[in-house]
């Protein structure tokens, strides 16, 4: 078996329902304990349509019968024998009190701002704010009864160095992605301009912080061009929360420069972990991502051969092609995601049916459901629909890889550009559904009238 045949099939996710219940067990008792937080976790479901469990970084717990009960349920030391990480599922982090302390039980919500939590939600910095404002953590205490207590975290890339930026280099560093030039007459320019940012950036900071910081101006333009994300993060925003409740960012590539994409983001300290492809008929593959220190998860989408899912594709150039799939043509009208596009769509934890029938209510629909599982529900709103340069379109249909008729339909409706995607993951479950995702891709092609509605 090759290593990239491997690479397809070694992370087996699954679901984890003795560690859920264990979790669910811990935030029950938790929010019994501590009225306020109990309030703000109803809040939080009626207001933004997700769940108290997804924003929890990590648990804290007296010692009690807690210690044996995480191992048996598949949680394992991490980096000391008081904190417990499970390494085939996501669940926040439990850390289990040393032996003299009380039975007591600390939540940790995760927040873009510390500050941003504390106004919007109107409460005084009464327990004091531990760190100061522009350095990778911050941390305060919201709410406490002596037996339960929540504090507010946020966190810009775990540095195991606990590197503090000199001379604000982190807020020169986010402008400088925030305002990096997108638009290039040759995208491999593009590229070479963002790589020297990039590297920049990893000297000034390190990679975990530079990799919070460019995803942090990553989200923040494709939200400027995705109406739906505008609605939902001001619903997010309005608890003083942010995108912190994200689970994946989207970018479609083309083959050209696929390789290109992949090296940046390794460069960010990404690390390559599944990879997808969804078959001969679907014509597309996809590599997974993740930046563990910095929470950050990548899936990049390329169109794909069955005679190249046996090679290693992030990494060995892909031979060009006359014929676009789905991501390519995409990547043809609209620009590389990484560059003039932005992300295809950022992922989202929440309440699956909750989430949507708010965001129906105003004005923001979504597409039928693609993953219906007990432990994972996935869905799109309805795409953004994007007007597309003519000299792209002229482009294509002089090289002949879109029909007169196709053409036509550009010029006047344009073609699907962004989404924001519904999910709801349970007992854990860390993977993504195959099948389903071949589906939407194929629901998502701009040469479609659009896609499903539900």
């Amino acid at each position: 078996m090759t290593q990239a045949t491997s690479d397809l099939t070694k992370f087996q996710w699954s679901p984890q329902p003795k560690a859920a219940a264990l979790v669910q067990e811990l935030l029950d008792e938790f929010l019994k304990r501590c009225p306020d937080a109990a309030k703000f976790a109803k809040r939080l479901h009626r207001e933004t349509g997700t769940r108290f469990i997804d924003w929890i970084s990590w648990i804290g717990a007296g010692p009690s019968s807690w210690a044996a009960r995480v191992r048996e349920c598949g949680f394992e030391p991490d980096r000391s024998e008081e904190r417990f990480r499970h390494p085939a599922a996501m669940f926040p982090m439990i850390v289990i009190a040393k032996k003299n302390s009380r039975d007591s039980i600390e939540v940790n919500v995760r927040a873009d701002s510390v500050a941003d939590f504390l106004f919007a939600n109107r409460l005084p910095d009464r327990y004091g704010i531990i760190g100061e404002p522009g350095v990778p953590s911050r941390f305060t205490l919201v709410y406490s009864t002596g037996r339960a207590s929540m504090g507010v975290r946020e966190s810009h890339g775990e540095n195991r160095e606990k590197f503090v930026p000199r001379d604000n280099q982190a807020a020169a560093i986010r402008e400088l992605f925030r305002l990096r030039r997108r638009a290039f007459d040759e995208e491999t320019a593009g590229f070479e301009d963002a790589n020297q940012l990039i590297d920049e950036a990893v000297k000034a900071v390190g990679p975990d912080r530079a990799a919070d910081l460019f995803f942090s101006a990553e989200r923040e333009y494709w939200m400027s061009r995705n109406r739906a994300a505008q609605i939902q993060y001001a619903r997010q925003q309005r608890l003083g929360l942010g995108w912190a409740n994200h689970d994946h960012h989207t970018y479609r590539s083309s083959r050209e420069h696929f390789k290109d994409l992949i090296a940046i983001f390794e460069k960010l300290g990404l690390v390559c972990r599944e990879r997808f492809y969804a078959g001969r008929e679907a014509g597309w593959g996809a590599q997974v991502m993740e930046q563990p220190n910095a929470g950050i998860v990548v899936f990049a989408d390329v169109d794909l051969s069955p005679d190249e899912v046996t090679a290693d594709f992030a990494h060995e150039p892909l031979a060009p092609r006359k014929e676009l799939g789905t991501v390519g043509l995409w990547c043809a009208l609209h620009g590389e995601s990484f560059l003039e596009a932005g992300m295809h769509h950022l992922e989202c934890q929440f309440d699956f049916d909750a989430a949507r029938e708010q965001l129906a209510a105003l004005g923001v629909n979504s597409m039928k459901p693609f993953t219906d599982f007990p432990y994972l529900k996935q869905c799109f709103t309805e795409g953004e629909m994007w007007p597309v340069e003519p000299k792209r379109i002229e482009a294509l249909l002089a090289a002949g890889r879109i029909t007169p008729e196709q053409a036509e339909k550009f010029r006047r409706q344009g073609a699907i550009g962004s989404h924001l995607e519904i999910l709801e993951r349970n007992d854990g479950y860390k993977g993504f559904n195959q099948t389903g995702i071949s589906e939407i891709i194929r629901q998502t092609d701009p040469r479609n009238a659009g896609g499903a509605r539900g």
